[in-house]
């Protein structure tokens, strides 16, 4: 969200200042980056003028598809893993917990991350330090 904000600026974050504003390790940061590169979300320039940008496309895209991307869309809860659930066969939980996340990323399908960051939370965003850890 914070790119959205910053726009489209000679002094565009590195991923390693983006790491460090999000109090985040350089390495997840960085997979995270490649990720939203892949999805068409995020541009990585290098060199002197280098640094992080949204894409048109990462500031108007649908939110619950980008979601959907990051997250996937499988079970909510494990209920094949070792040992599988004694339950999966009978339950009624799980097709309840599959139609809350449907219903969750289509609650984030009409909105787009220029949505998120519109005035009043843009320039508040940007006003925002890390919490101190402890």
């Amino acid at each position: 969200m914070r790119l959205a904000v910053l726009g489209d600026r000679e002094d565009a974050p590195t991923t390693r200042e983006v790491a460090g504003a999000v109090q985040v390790p350089y390495t997840h940061a960085a997979k995270v980056v490649s990720r939203l590169q892949h999805l068409g979300v995020v541009e990585a320039r290098r060199g002197r003028n280098g640094g992080l940008s949204l894409t048109a496309a990462g500031r108007t895209g649908s939110l619950g598809r980008l979601v959907r991307e990051l997250e996937g869309v499988g079970d909510v809860v494990g209920c094949e893993d070792d040992p599988p659930c004694p339950l999966r066969a009978a339950c009624r939980l799980r097709g309840a917990l599959r139609a809350a996340q449907e219903a969750f990323f289509a609650a984030l399908d009409p909105l787009s991350i220029e949505d998120l960051v519109d005035t009043p939370t843009g320039p508040l965003l940007l006003s925002l330090s890390p919490r101190p850890e402890g």
